[in-house]
């Protein structure tokens, strides 16, 4: 499954995990979420990485879970619900640097991914949201403290609220990602960016990796977010958070 779902790729010291579903738009469903998670552990048995770029193949980075299963009234499995935080804990935990890769479009929990990372360098154009409470759910995934982190608690609860789409300009600007390039240069920008860091003894690189991690760990923890999955089962059961999915889905169906 993971074969079939995350792309592993390793030269000299820099890795590429890239999800591998582009027919699909790499969605964050339980098999990728299994997928990511088992390719962090891979990532971590190799002792000389320096760094990890982490992206989507196809037209997008991810566009996030799958909407369609909070439409419905199918059981959700405590498991299922805690697989995102599981996956954005794995990707944090990588002992190498993270590069987020972004392009086309980073929605919902590829919004929590990319906030995993350590990095982040987005193509010009490319569009964020986090439509989640206009599911009828909330951001779940230890999605709000890294945000939080990120970005600020103003801002945070002003993207969460609204669900409203931001670019990469914005993105940028607000502090979310580190560069923002035209997109036939984002493969050339992201290998400079990782060539740079190979470049550093991996020690001290590491080591402040994991300084600023637990800094920030004290500024917005995420220990708490063990419980986002029964919130995002309480949701589930609620009719008019299922109407709400279902309204939602109706209107993204019309715009395409």
């Amino acid at each position: 499954m993971s074969a079939r779902l995350v792309r592993l790729e390793i030269d000299n010291r820099i890795a590429s995990l890239t999800l591998d579903d582009p027919d699909r738009l790499n969605p964050l469903g339980r098999p990728m979420l299994e997928a990511i998670i088992a390719a962090a552990a891979e990532l971590n048995r190799q002792t000389d990485l320096h760094v990890v770029v982490i992206a989507g193949a196809g037209r997008v980075f991810t566009a996030g879970a799958d909407v369609a299963a909070f439409a419905d009234e199918a059981e959700l499995t405590r498991e299922d619900a805690d697989a995102g935080r599981r996956m954005a804990e794995a990707v944090e935990a990588i002992n190498a640097v993270t590069i987020a890769k972004i392009h086309g479009h980073c929605i919902g929990g590829g919004v929590v991914l990319a906030a995993a990372c350590d990095l982040r360098v987005a193509a010009r154009g490319t569009q964020f949201s986090i439509p989640e409470v206009a599911i009828g759910i909330p951001l779940a995934w230890s999605g709000i403290p890294r945000l939080v982190r990120e970005i600020g608690p103003a801002l945070a609860k002003e993207l969460v609220m609204t669900c409203r789409p931001f670019h990469a300009e914005e993105a940028h600007q607000i502090g979310f990602v580190n560069r923002v390039v035209p997109l036939d240069q984002l493969n050339d920008a992201v290998r400079q960016l990782a060539t740079d860091l190979l470049d550093k003894p991996r020690g001290p690189l590491l080591a402040t990796k994991r300084h600023v991690n637990a800094v920030t760990r004290q500024m917005a923890g995420t220990d708490r977010s063990w419980a986002d999955a029964d919130s995002l089962v309480a949701a589930r059961l609620d009719p008019e958070n299922r109407a709400a999915a279902r309204e939602y889905l109706s209107r993204v169906k019309k715009q395409h």
